[in-house]
């Protein structure tokens, strides 16, 4: 049974005592590197074809434009936005696997 301050509270027969929580200590967490890429990734893809989607209405035209110099064939049509969420996804994995794969070396260091 715990009170609402967090301290462990041990009831007996007759009597109540108090222990104090122990702080846990625990090493930083390592990253696995294929789920972030992947994490990474879709996220990106999703950024990407949002974009395409607001430069259809015309709002992000400057950042349509800027996405279609990095990935080749990247347009807000449907088949440009396929192929610029493909290239985005491609992109968005391997800088997560790599920034993960970075920080798991520092960590191990």
């Amino acid at each position: 049974m715990s009170n609402w301050i967090g301290t462990k509270v041990k009831q007996s027969d007759s009597e109540t005592t108090q222990e104090p929580r122990q702080a846990a200590i625990s090493e930083p967490s390592r990253l696995e590197p294929n789920a972030f890429g992947l994490a990474c990734g879709i996220f990106w893809a999703g950024a990407v074809a949002a974009i395409g989607l607001t430069a259809r209405v015309g709002w992000g035209k400057r950042w349509e434009q800027l996405l279609a110099d990095m990935y080749r064939g990247f347009n807000e049509t449907r088949a440009g936005l396929i192929i610029g969420a493909g290239w985005a996804f491609m992109d968005g994995f391997t800088s997560g696997y790599i920034l993960a794969s970075l920080y798991n070396r520092i960590l191990q260091d």
